[in-house]
This record gives structure tokens, sequence and C-alpha cells, in this order.
């Protein structure tokens, strides 16, 4: 054997020996409530007939390895964070007459100084069929609503400890991901996660859509957005672990709450982003950008909620995206942490 030979016999010996001791701090050495994604390509978006319009193209994209948490963050694990930090919740905080007025477009009114108060978004259902054009039959300003109070002041938490935590506002997750060594993942790694190595699937879980039969998920049972049949016994949250995980072993990629992602919204992303062949860990654009909101700034939401049925929004799909002001919290809102090897 040549000296050249052995040699690179040796290195190749040390590199694997590396790859080994690697490939095994990733499966025995697991973050606690983390599970491995592996590194890998697959197709973003859709060009399905279910798409939205701002899921299309579909168009291919590669990640590198990471953690992720397996479940949403639960209200048990927030409290920890509060505990330790003392950190108040945007939605425990009174907003600022300039917080709002840059939101809205010029010329609108001001809001009277007796609303602003703290408080939150909360689905509150109606009496009964409305037009699903207007959001606001369903979605209500409370004041006194947060995370320890979902629905107003008169609701908490007891009971709901294993419930993802809601009305976390992007900034308040993003100050418990850094408080937890952790980060927000981007919204390629979350959907390259929820698919859980299905290709090109429609659903987290395969092929077949949701029905009474089988119960993927938490997601809108019934006429929305007045009567829920509760067939799944589910009134808002679930606990996480409810329904089954997905073939990465993640809970909730679908329904339950949305969950925020670290990139800002942009409609048309796709669309450039298509014209570049396989795109590598993309973080997002540098701003936001969407027509039906053009004054407010967004970030992305992904997974859709306990809100999501067939005939309202159908965005439980891992390819349905949608973006939200940063500073709002919202009583079908949460999210998960990821963590870079």
């Amino acid at each position: 054997m040549s000296r050249t030979v052995y040699l690179f016999a040796l290195a190749a010996g040390a590199f694997a020996a590396s790859f080994a001791a690697v490939k095994l701090m990733q499966h025995h050495s697991a973050p606690t409530g983390m599970v491995w994604i592996p590194r890998g390509e697959f197709t973003m978006g859709t060009d399905s007939e279910l798409g939205w319009p701002e899921e299309k193209p579909a168009h291919r994209v590669r990640v590198d390895g990471f953690w992720m948490d397996e479940t949403l963050v639960t209200n048990t694990q927030f409290q920890k964070f509060i505990d330790a930090t003392g950190y108040v919740t945007t939605a425990e905080r009174a907003p600022t007459l300039e917080e709002i007025m840059k939101q809205l477009p010029p010329g609108t009114p001001p809001p009277k100084p007796e609303q602003l108060v703290p408080g939150s978004l909360v689905f509150v259902p109606p009496p009964g069929a409305v037009s699903l054009d207007d959001v606001s039959n369903w979605w209500k300003w409370v004041p006194g609503g947060n995370w320890r109070h979902p629905e107003g002041p008169d609701s908490n938490i007891d009971g709901r400890e294993s419930h993802p935590v809601v009305q976390i506002s992007w900034d308040d997750a993003v100050a418990y991901a850094k408080w937890a060594g952790k980060r927000l993942p981007t919204e390629a790694e979350w959907e390259y996660a929820a698919r859980g190595g299905l290709e090109g699937k429609p659903y987290v879980w395969g092929d077949n859509p949701p029905d009474v039969n089988h119960d993927y998920a938490n997601i809108w049972q019934g006429e929305f957005p007045y009567h829920n049949t509760k067939a799944n016994g589910k009134q808002r949250t679930s606990a996480v672990k409810t329904y089954p995980p997905n073939g990465y072993g993640l809970y909730d990629m679908a329904g339950n709450v949305w969950e925020w992602c670290a990139d800002w919204y942009d409609t048309e992303i796709y669309r450039r982003r298509a014209e570049h062949g396989v795109v590598v860990n993309p973080v997002g654009p540098d701003r936001s950008f969407n027509p039906e909101h053009p004054y407010t700034p967004e970030r992305v939401q992904r997974a859709g909620s306990f809100l999501c049925s067939d005939e309202y929004c159908w965005r439980y799909r891992p390819s349905a995206r949608q973006g939200c002001s940063p500073d709002t919290g919202m009583s079908h809102v949460g999210f998960r942490c990821i963590m870079s090897p």
C-alpha cells in the first residue's frame, strides 16, 4: 500500500467515525421534547386546485437538518418562561396610538383613548349564519384577553395546562425561543417538517381528506362560524399529543392552532423563487408584501387551527400559509421552536 493510499484510508476511516458519532448524537442525545428532522429536498407549495394563490407555484427547496419541538409550546412551558423572566406579553400591554395608526390607511380616524387598553382578538361565534367575507362577524377585540385569559378576563387556563399557549404575538414567540436557546422555524423548515417525509401529499397524514370517520386533526366540525357540532369533542384548542404524529414524530402540524414562523410574509415570493431552480435554506424576504393589507407588516403563520373547515379556509394543509401582524395575539395562534445542530 502506498503512502497516499494509506493516508487516504486513514482519512476516510476518520470521516466515517466522525459521521457515525454525529448520527449517534442525533438519535441518542436529543434535546428534551425535540425530534431530529434530517436534511433533505422537497417540493414546497402546491399547484393543486386545493391551494390558494399565495401557495403557488410549487418549487424545489433544500434544507439542512434541525431539531424541532415535537409539540406546540404549552401553557405549562410558557408559564416557566414567565416565572423565570417576568416577561409581559404584547396582549398584556396597552397599545400606543402610534402603533395603531402606522398600520392603518392614511386618513383613518384614530381610536378613542379608552380603547387603548391591553387586550386581544377572541373568536366569538355569532348566533347564526353570517357572511364569510367579513371576519369581524366572529373576531372581537376583548379587553383583558391574553394567554392567561384566552377568551377574555372571565376565562382562564385551568385544566388546559397541556394545551398550546395562545394569544401569543410573534414578538412573544421570539422572546420565548431566545430564552429557551432556540429559534422560530423558517417557513421552509416548517413545511418540510410538517410533511413528515410524504412528498407532494395534500395533507400531513396523506391523501385522504378529513371526515367524521377519520379524526386526523382538531379542525372545525359543523357550519362555520356559528354552529360547532363538536363531533370530535373539542370546542376550541385540544391538548398536545391528542392526535397521531406525522412521519417525523411531530404533533399538531395540522389544525389546533396556527404557528408563527420566522419569515416576513410575501404573497409573491414563490413566483420569484421558482425561477431559480432548487432554493437552499431560504430565510424569507427582507420585508412583507400583501396587497390586501398594504399598511400592515406581517409574519408567516402555518398549520391552520381549530377554526379551519372545508367550507371556509381549509388551511390545515402543509402548503397553506397566511400572514399576520407580528404584534397581534389571537385565541387560535401559538408556536413551536427549532434548534440548529
